[in-house]
């Protein structure tokens, strides 16, 4: 017996009903689940659609499709930091590191001049208003993506999302870093600060404002069908 297109949504019902939310994920488990499920008929003609269905799911073991899922996670995951990690170096050769070393000195200064130290504080909070700001168009057009193709994919999802969470995060803790500059005037807390602020702004440039706008490209270059999609 062979799965028919109806049993195929199905399946793809199945992987929705137990938390899969990817599409990506959805078609990898889907057929692994086809696969299986004829299979089982071969063995067992008799069974139904269901119950040879149920059988193979079965097989993931008690937390079902979590495993896959996880899986699939650290190797995208792996995959988007590879691409982060590739636009970066770009900004220390040359012509960009000329722009980096501009944006390090600046902050150097800033903690170096005889100025109140609440100053960084208050620049570090204003660079972090607009990282929310972009993290939150970000979001917006992420929803608007799903709601458009009725799908998401997950490496998108992590374009879209994680790099935005990444972002915020970094700058509020280095928002807590830069006010310890109150209580110490060290050379070298100050050349760290000021190297941590640099990568931080570049960190969050790609990935809320380069990454995104190649989105198409590296979902195409990612997954042979997005593009049909």
């Amino acid at each position: 017996m062979k799965l028919t297109n109806a049993h195929i949504q199905e399946l793809f019902k199945f992987t929705r009903k137990h938390f899969v939310e990817h599409y990506d994920v959805q078609t990898e488990l889907v057929d692994l689940l086809a696969n299986d499920i004829e299979e089982i008929w071969v063995a067992k003609p008799h069974l139904s659609f269901e119950e040879a269905r149920d059988i193979s799911f079965k097989k993931f073991g008690i937390f079902g499709f979590m495993d896959v899922v996880e899986a699939k996670q650290k190797r995208l995951g792996k995959k988007y930091r590879t691409i982060l990690l590739t636009y970066m170096k770009d900004w220390f050769s040359i012509p960009k590191i000329l722009v980096t070393l501009s944006i390090f000195f600046f902050f150097y200064y800033v903690m170096s001049v005889n100025i109140r130290k609440s100053y960084l504080s208050a620049l570090m909070l204003v660079l972090g208003i607009i990282d929310v700001v972009l993290a939150s168009k970000l979001s917006k057009k992420a929803k608007q993506r799903f709601q458009e193709k009725n799908r998401k994919y997950l490496l998108e999802d992590m374009i879209f999302k994680a790099g935005a969470f990444s972002s915020i995060l970094i700058f509020s803790n280095l928002f807590n870093l830069s006010s310890l500059l109150r209580s110490t005037d060290a050379f070298y807390f100050k050349i760290c600060i000021a190297a941590l602020i640099t990568i931080a702004i570049i960190y969050s440039y790609i990935s809320l404002l380069v990454i995104p706008q190649k989105a198409e490209e590296l979902l195409e270059k990612t997954y042979p069908t997005y593009k049909l999609s």
